[in-house]
């Protein structure tokens, strides 16, 4: 199967996920080098998806991305299937994120 198949399973896969926003990252002149294919943003979570084929291998510059991703508290994985996105998503600790707590109301808090 080729890379751009299992990028579009994904997507429709996604798609399907209640809470779930994502998209398919274009590379080319106007992108950022490196970005993984697949951005999405999952109860909350920054997550992101570099797909690849069974025998594809990520560039340096795509390990590194991952890696700067990781260290600003995102997740980022390397993929080959719809099922390794399930698995994650099914086992990927997800924040409990405060209703009461509305755009104006962490305005009003005072600053350090």
């Amino acid at each position: 199967m080729l890379e751009k198949d299992i990028v579009s399973a994904i997507l429709r896969y996604l798609k399907t996920v209640p809470q779930c926003f994502a998209w398919k990252e274009h590379g080319g002149q106007y992108g950022t080098a490196g970005l993984p294919d697949i951005i999405c943003c999952y109860r909350g979570r920054f997550v992101a998806f570099e797909v690849k084929t069974a025998t594809g291998k990520p560039t340096k510059l795509q390990l590194h991305t991952i890696a700067k991703i990781k260290a600003a508290k995102g997740e980022a994985f390397i993929v080959r299937s719809v099922q390794e996105v399930q698995a994650i998503l099914e086992t990927l600790e997800v924040p409990h994120h405060d209703q009461k707590r509305t755009i104006p109301a962490i305005l009003a808090q005072p600053r350090d």
